[in-house]
């Protein structure tokens, strides 16, 4: 005779809450949640993100190389991932976090280049020695990049591609924004940006960075101490 198949046993409910709570984060509240930890959230991550923002802006500005080049972020970033496996909040969210920060920090350090050279920058005329790149260039993702020389005739070592275009011819002059300290690179001069302007590009990292902070620590939200496996016998049972 063929045999019959046991049935397989459902996990049990609370098993799979466990697990949700786990990936997810708890979120034992009713309805909406509390203003404060919404509250909570949003200063949490506003201040993640502008450490990481302005950690960059700082070692550009001042020429401290692990700020400059988002190190300095990458442990704000962490701290922050830190603090949310601390209050035990949603695997999934944590991770997210980790990735939006990480981001984030990648990011900064151009902006932050930007930042300064719009603040102190100088602009100068410089001489176009040689035109490369345009559609179709894998270096240079399709923009022209224009070799430049100084006034002096001593070539720069970044190539510009700000101003630099299809009608650019070696011999013409182009503007160069640089920073009179020598911190950072210097750059072609983008008419009407302003010394925040830069930062824009940040703004969705940001935005996206902040959002998964608030939904984790809101999610992270627990009505009582969690109960540990095994509970004491009540006396006379």
């Amino acid at each position: 005779m063929r045999r019959r198949r046991q049935p397989v046993a459902a996990p049990e409910p609370h098993l799979m809450a466990h697990l949700r709570s786990m990936v997810w984060g708890p979120a034992e509240f009713v309805g909406l949640p509390p203003w404060w930890l919404t509250a909570e959230g949003l200063l949490g991550g506003c201040m993640a993100a502008a450490a990481i923002t302005g950690s960059a802006v700082a070692g550009a500005w001042y020429g401290i190389p692990g700020l400059a080049d988002g190190e300095g972020g990458l442990v704000c970033a962490g701290a922050l991932v830190l603090y949310l496996c601390v209050i035990r909040a949603g695997r999934a969210l944590i991770g997210l976090v980790a990735v939006l920060g990480a981001c984030l920090a990648l990011h900064a350090p151009q902006a932050a280049v930007g930042v300064v050279l719009a603040v102190r920058g100088q602009v100068e005329s410089a001489v176009v020695t040689s035109v490369d790149g345009g559609p179709g260039a894998v270096p240079g993702g399709g923009r022209y990049l224009c070799s430049v020389a100084d006034r002096d005739g001593v070539p720069l070592k970044v190539r510009i591609w700000r101003g630099c275009g299809q009608s650019t011819r070696p011999g013409d002059a182009l503007a160069v924004v640089y920073d009179p300290e020598g911190q950072v690179p210097p750059r072609g001069v983008q008419l009407g940006e302003s010394s925040l302007e830069p930062l824009r590009d940040l703004s969705g990292w940001a935005a996206g960075f902040v959002a998964a902070c608030v939904v984790a620590i809101v999610r992270s939200y627990r009505l009582s101490a969690p109960r540990s496996d095994t509970c004491a016998s009540s006396p006379g049972s």
